[in-house]
């Protein structure tokens, strides 16, 4: 393993240069006080990651039975690179900067992580390099960039304060779980669940959204509960499993869900498209969505009454609403935005003509 302590002590001094570069850059536009408050808060991150790195050298490998890596590979890399990019965006928290143009490098930052979340894993099966090591990572650093970005967006009060429950559902989650092991008792394992992890897939690109800084706030904070319901409820019922309370191997919880899966496909999916609709033609009729391209507006229309990538109809339906003005905030824009994100989230269900966006979201990139 001194291969790879060595590797990721470069990567650590590598990391360092960049952000004393970048620091020294700050204080040029904004001076030494507010640049030094940058990097001590992306160096304390920035630590974080390499520490968290460090201690999971000894997983890089396949499995655990499997011989260890000799390098961290490409996809790791990636990994440690999004971990950075968090890093660097955590500078940014409690600061308020004079040249408004910094404002959009929070939000650069964060999307590029974003990107890399699954760029990742695509080059981690393309290069046959799956490691026990960035499976954990990825969880890491998928839960900090949930913590550090809220936070940024909160600061920007492009969120509502409840969306930080998403932050910390997370962190309750795993420490509920290491005091049940102090306790003595069984965490149960939870089953592989696609519903899971496009939930949490979403919640990046959500934040990664709202904090580029042409999209209203009014409208963001909005959309904050309705994406994060679903995920909350996907934490009550995850701790349920591993707890003991809800037993999947049973015949009756699993039918229940499987029953619930079914219902969803049938019948809520499609009435959310009728909703989406109907809220549509509301809007329409009072006259909010005057001003923006009339093209956007049918077919994101079109691609959710037919079912054909309906998903990306009601991202960019998302797209427009967000550049609405604050007095368009009305029960018709609100059941049009929380339609909208619920379609993008779960996808078009029964009727639909094509379902390549529901494929794209829940396969696994590169896989054979």
């Amino acid at each position: 393993m001194p291969e790879l302590t060595r590797e990721l002590r470069i990567i650590g001094l590598l990391g360092a240069a960049v952000l004393l570069a970048v620091c020294i850059a700050f204080a040029a536009l904004e001076g030494w006080p507010l640049a030094l408050q940058w990097l001590g808060l992306s160096a304390l991150l920035w630590g974080l990651v390499w520490q968290q790195t460090s201690r999971r050298l000894g997983d890089n490998r396949a499995s655990a039975d499997a011989a260890l890596y000799p390098g961290l590979g490409w996809a790791n890399r990636l990994t440690i690179v999004r971990g950075f990019l968090i890093a660097l965006c955590a500078g940014f928290l409690w600061q308020d900067f004079y040249h408004t143009v910094l404002l959009w490098l929070p939000a650069l930052l964060y999307s590029i992580a974003a990107i890399l979340d699954r760029v990742d894993g695509y080059v981690a099966r393309k290069t046959q390099h799956t490691s026990e090591m960035g499976n954990a990572l990825d969880n890491v650093f998928d839960a900090l960039g949930l913590l550090v970005a809220p936070l940024l967006a909160l600061n920007l009060a492009k969120i509502h304060w409840a969306y930080l429950l998403v932050s910390g559902a997370y962190y309750a989650f795993h420490l509920g779980m290491r005091w049940r092991t102090r306790k003595g008792l069984t965490n149960h394992s939870l089953t592989p669940n696609l519903l899971r992890r496009t939930l949490a897939g979403f919640q990046m690109g959500y934040i990664a959204v709202v904090l580029w800084p042409p999209f209203d706030a009014q409208i963001t904070r909005l959309a904050g509960f309705a994406f994060m319901l679903p995920i909350l409820i996907g934490f009550v019922v995850d701790w349920c499993v591993v707890s003991a309370r809800l037993d999947m191997h049973k015949d009756r919880p699993r039918r229940f869900f499987d029953a619930l899966a079914t219902h969803s496909v049938n019948y809520a999916q499609p009435c959310l498209r009728l909703l989406f609709l109907l809220a549509l033609a509301a809007m329409v009729a009072q006259g909010l969505w005057q001003g923006l391209p009339l093209l956007g507006q049918l077919l994101a229309a079109g691609l959710v009454l037919f079912g054909v990538g309906a998903r990306l109809g009601a991202l960019l339906a998302l797209i427009l609403i967000a550049l609405l003005p604050p007095e368009s905030v009305t029960t018709a824009s609100t059941v049009f935005l929380f339609s909208a994100i619920w379609i993008m989230l779960l996808g078009s269900g029964r009727f639909s003509l094509w379902h390549g966006d529901d494929h794209w979201v829940e396969r696994h990139d590169g896989a054979s």
